[in-house]
């Protein structure tokens, strides 16, 4: 039976895959030092089931997107969630640490496919309707990001590490049977068009010389290197050099997750109200810019405050929960009939993004300050709003002057 697209279960399914990648990282981060005592390695060394986890979900949706173009969002994401069950299960009886590594890639890639669910969304909605689903998806996406690290910790308390494994792979399936039973396929399919190779190099090429498409994808990818920055960056001030309680510290990540839901839902308000989507961009980067800026300020002038500083982190996840819905639409909006590729780079180009802002913090941190961490933040904030400011609007006029001529 399929589920109605007017229905709240239809809000709720695309966040829930959405929420995927998100959960397959934050579950298991209580159980690093379980897992690195059981397979007799070091809990640093268990990280890198997250890099590996993280590789994959930067690269997979390049592979995925275009061939949902030609094949269909559906097939793309039943192929990925059994990929994600068979690999979760596999990371129940995974006996080395070579042997987790190769399962949680596998898991990463399956998990990737969730990347598909903004293509969904701009195949069924108009530019209004999509801007409140996709804020719908961000708020989804960061609950499941609040309660994953502590529902790792309650598992682990009553199993072992393989336990939280097997728990993702029955939430996978739970969401592969709603898939498979109650969505539709949403993009209209050509019957002469075959993922050939080829044409998802075309695709790519579309969409990276796409004026329009590419600042907002930009914009974009600034924009998740900047929560990145300040994942890093927090548990290396807040429990590094403040101190904090693992409690206190976890309090904190909540709160940022509150803040970007409550720039989602601060975004369908004004969406609801008629506010433009370029109008709350505007403000939402500037009050990006004026938080990243202040916290630089503070940070040379050596006045750093833990509450002030998780005041103004609260304050960048707030931008960044107003900003999201906004780009994300307008990137998809560019280019709709290769929505499943557009939807892959924005994917990708924002994990390699968090990847690299989130190595600089590390590696950049002095060990008695937030100078890593505020100067990386205020760098995407200034390309973000560089992006915005100037360069999308020659864009735009470019891009009419292009259609204008072709028409002509």
């Amino acid at each position: 039976m399929q589920i109605r697209q007017t229905s709240f279960a239809f809000t709720l399914l695309p966040g829930l895959l959405a929420a995927v990648p998100y959960s397959g990282i934050d579950i298991n981060l209580p159980a690093l030092a379980a897992t690195g005592a059981s397979l007799s390695r070091s809990a640093s060394d268990v990280g890198l089931t997250m890099s590996a986890f993280m590789f994959s979900l930067a690269v997979a949706p390049l592979l995925y997107g275009p061939i949902s173009d030609r094949l269909g969002r559906k097939p793309v994401i039943v192929f990925g969630l059994a990929l994600f069950i068979a690999a979760s299960l596999a990371c129940t009886i995974a006996r080395s640490l070579l042997e987790l590594l190769i399962y949680r890639f596998t898991q990463g890639v399956g998990a990737a496919s969730a990347a598909m669910t903004f293509a969904i969304i701009r195949d069924l909605f108009d530019e209004a309707v999509a801007r409140a689903k996709i804020g719908s998806v961000i708020v989804s996406t960061n609950v499941v990001t609040i309660i994953s690290p502590t529902a790792g910790a309650a598992l682990l308390s009553i199993g072992s590490w393989r336990l939280i494994y097997a728990i993702q792979a029955g939430i996978g399936t739970a969401l592969l049977l709603a898939v498979f039973y109650g969505l539709a396929e949403s993009v209209r399919l050509d019957p002469t068009k075959h993922p050939a190779p080829a044409a998802g190099v075309r695709s790519f090429l579309r969409v990276l010389t796409h004026r329009l498409s590419l600042a907002y994808i930009l914009v974009g990818a600034a924009g998740g290197a900047e929560v990145f920055a300040y994942v890093t960056g927090c548990s290396l001030f807040f429990i590094g050099i403040v101190r904090s309680t693992a409690g206190q510290y976890g309090l904190i990540l909540s709160a940022c997750s509150v803040a970007v839901m409550s720039g989602a839902l601060l975004d369908g308000y004004f969406g609801f109200y008629g506010v433009p989507s370029r109008q709350v961009l505007t403000i939402g980067l500037s009050l990006l810019v004026a938080a990243s800026s202040t916290l630089l300020a503070l940070t040379l002038t050596g006045c750093t405050p833990p509450a002030l500083i998780a005041v103004l982190l609260m304050t960048v996840a707030l931008a960044f929960g107003m900003t999201m819905p906004n780009i994300l639409n307008a990137t998809l909006r560019s280019l709709p009939d290769i929505a499943g590729a557009v939807s892959a780079v924005v994917g990708s180009t924002q994990v390699m993004a968090g990847a690299v802002s989130s190595g600089l913090v590390a590696i950049l941190f002095d060990g008695r300050s937030t100078l890593s961490m505020a100067a990386v933040i205020f760098m995407f904030a200034f390309i973000a709003y560089w992006q915005l400011a100037y360069p999308i609007e020659c864009r735009i006029s470019f891009a009419e002057t292009h259609e204008t001529r072709s028409n002509l």
